[in-house]
């Protein structure tokens, strides 16, 4: 048997924002039930991101460790960004988010996985990369500011990812899926055998 996420959309009575941020919004929906009644949904109303798993020649996974407020934790992550301009291809974003995070940039750059980290509470779409073929970006380093300048940067071996995922250790969802699903991947069909890097993402529509 497959499955397969589909498209749908219920009928939605009335629909209000409550709050609209910097980048982000909440959006109030009142939903008709398939029994007839009207359920009032909230979200967050989100651009989407992109992320990162980049893997070098001696199989270390790049990551960073950066404060985040909400969870008041510093958590090890893979480089990542929102798609700040509407219609903006990822794979573009996602090479942005790696050299500004990492001065770091990839030859060789295939789609991981696709996936909705809160689906019941949030529209945001993630697409994961998997970036191969790693160099040094030239140039000058990209100035960060505010969480980000107090960023750490390290390549950790992926059995030592994968470790620390299983362990409790490390809590980002786009970390978390990446390495798992590098790790699945692998033991598949082969890493060259992703999608490639400008494969449609109906969340998230984009021009080549």
């Amino acid at each position: 048997m497959t499955i397969k996420d589909t498209a749908e959309a219920w009928e939605t009575t009335a629909s209000a924002t409550p709050f609209a941020g910097k980048k982000t919004s909440v959006r109030t929906d009142d939903v008709v039930m398939p029994d007839g009644t009207v359920a009032r949904r909230d979200y967050q109303v989100h651009p989407g991101s992109v992320a990162v798993l980049a893997l070098d020649d001696l199989g270390r996974v790049l990551v960073i460790r950066q404060y985040r407020h909400p969870v008041r934790q510093k958590l090890w992550e893979i480089p990542a960004g929102l798609l700040d301009v509407p219609g903006e291809n990822p794979l573009h974003a996602a090479q942005r988010e790696l050299y500004e995070e990492a001065h770091v940039k990839a030859e060789d750059w295939r789609v991981l996985v696709d996936l909705y980290p809160t689906p019941g509470g949030s529209d945001e779409a993630v697409r994961v990369f998997l970036a191969r073929d790693l160099s040094e970006a030239e140039g000058k380093r990209f100035e960060v500011a505010e969480e980000e300048a107090d960023m750490e940067l390290r390549r950790v071996p992926v059995d030592e990812v994968v470790r620390g995922v299983f362990a409790g250790e490390l809590q980002n969802n786009c970390l978390v899926t990446g390495v798992l699903s590098l790790v699945a991947a692998q033991q598949g069909d082969g890493l060259d055998a992703l999608r490639p890097a400008e494969a449609p993402w109906p969340a998230r529509p984009f021009e080549v």
